[in-house]
């Protein structure tokens, strides 16, 4: 007989590992799947919620859940393919009158597939803030027909927030309702979640986390609490483990709430955890993507999940089918992906037996590779990366640019590449102890580019 999940052991944990990554507040949450339907679910709090407040955080706090929302976007759309309002093949132009990118070849080309697993090439960054307003995404996917196209339509794989925005508009003008609206009656209304939202005004009726770009000692409270809402669809519901949880349930039942409700087809469940496309660089987030989830290989086992980043606020959520669990881990700064890292490593590996492949870093035995195939600038619409030697050092600077640049304030920062392999590099982000890759690679039609944050970013020529 399986032991139950220990609450007070998860508890120690979440405390322990919070204070040693320097998380001013995290929230955690445990399910596992019974087979007679008797779920466990054990959740944890610790911290507090505003650093200059002093609000404890709690198991019933509400976070921003970021990208993790897009999951929930996905579902919809999938809802609606279920419907037969559209196809996963459906060109977007299809769907939405007058609907405009800067090429008009790829206006016509780009499908809701395409949306769902980032491969669009549509530049991903664009945070304009249109307004408070319920045509703010109607406002949004306008401004698109002026957005860079970050590469060929399909011929790679690069993370894409404006898809997802796009997406909110499908289901805005299929639905005739606002996204947030038809978010609330097609998914947190089946699934019975009481403290999830996607307005501030909603959240703010709970006791709710406001983020901190800076955790440790002195943490600092982020300027703003919020993105624009049109970036909704994207990264912008507010929610509990226990929410988030009864969401990733309804995944792993095959399309079924809690009490039984269908709430998406099983082959569309399925769909959207199966293979769809591959990832140019496979350390980061997981190593292919499905229609909204990523995938995983954990040492041979199949898990699937998704991130969720704002302003000074992380979320977490896996899924590993093969045993019936999910796990969500919500927090507001610090040094999150390492609290992550040590936390999953630990729950996964006690509760089903499999462990969290070892951490990306450099080799043991320093390498040493040719920078000189790839020196140079590239540069997207948010951010210009300078790639070259320093003081006999291979570096990489970026520039944050943009509206973004607006919101998170000027940021220029500078690493040293450590060598991992041919094209392949590390870098160790200030006050982190985990380090994220740098890849480079050609097209098949020899366009270069850097692959860094699960964004492709084109070389500039000359």
């Amino acid at each position: 007989m399986t032991s139950a999940i220990d609450q007070a052991h998860w508890q120690s944990r979440l405390d322990e590992l919070a204070r040693k990554h320097g998380v001013p507040g995290a929230q955690l949450g445990i399910l596992r799947l019974g087979a007679d339907g008797g779920d466990e679910l054990v959740t944890a709090a610790t911290g507090v919620l505003h650093a200059g407040t002093g609000q404890p955080a709690g198991a019933d706090s509400v976070w921003q859940i970021g990208s993790i929302s897009k999951v929930w976007t996905a579902t919809v759309i999938m809802q609606l393919v279920d419907e037969g309002r559209f196809a996963l093949d459906t060109p977007v132009a299809k769907i939405l009158p007058g609907f405009a990118l800067r090429d008009p070849e790829t206006t016509e080309a780009v499908t809701v597939w395409h949306l769902l697993t980032h491969t669009s090439g549509i530049d991903g960054d664009l945070f304009t803030d249109t307004g408070r307003g319920d045509d703010a995404l109607e406002k949004y996917v306008a401004l698109l027909a002026d957005t860079a196209q970050n590469h060929p339509i399909g011929v790679t794989w690069s993370y894409c927030n404006a898809g997802y925005s796009l997406l909110g508009r499908i289901i805005e003008v299929v639905t005739g309702k606002t996204w947030d609206q038809a978010i609330r009656d097609k998914l947190f209304v089946p699934l019975g979640l009481t403290r999830t939202t996607t307005l501030p005004e909603e959240a703010m009726v709970f006791a709710h986390a406001m983020g901190h770009v800076k955790g440790g000692e002195e943490p600092v409270v982020a300027p703003v609490w919020g993105l624009p809402r049109a970036v909704g669809p994207a990264g912008l519901i507010t929610s509990t483990v226990t929410d988030v949880l009864a969401f990733a349930r309804m995944h792993l039942a095959g399309g079924l709430a809690a009490d039984g409700t269908r709430v998406l087809s099983e082959e569309s469940t399925a769909a959207m955890s199966a293979y769809q496309t591959d990832c140019p660089e496979k350390h980061l987030l997981g190593d292919s993507w499905g229609l909204g989830w990523f995938r995983c290989d954990w040492n041979g086992h199949r898990a699937h999940g998704h991130d969720g980043n704002t302003i000074g606020q992380a979320a977490f959520l896996r899924v590993l089918p093969e045993a019936g669990i999910a796990v969500a881990l919500l927090t507001n700064g610090g040094s999150t992906r390492d609290l992550y890292a040590g936390l999953y490593d630990e729950i996964f590996g006690e509760l089903a037996g499999v462990r969290l492949p070892a951490p990306f870093e450099p080799p043991a035995e320093p390498v040493t590779t040719d920078l000189a195939p790839y020196a140079g600038t590239y540069e997207r619409e948010s951010v210009r990366m300078e790639v070259f030697e320093q003081d006999g050092k291979p570096t990489l600077r970026t520039t944050l640019m943009g509206p973004l640049a607006k919101l998170e304030g000027e940021q220029v920062e500078t690493y040293e590449l450590i060598p991992v392999s041919p094209g392949m590099y590390a870098v160790r982000p200030e006050g982190m102890e985990s380090w994220a890759p740098v890849t480079f690679y050609s097209l098949p039609t020899g366009e270069e580019y850097v692959h860094y944050g699960a964004r492709a970013t084109p070389k500039k020529l000359g």
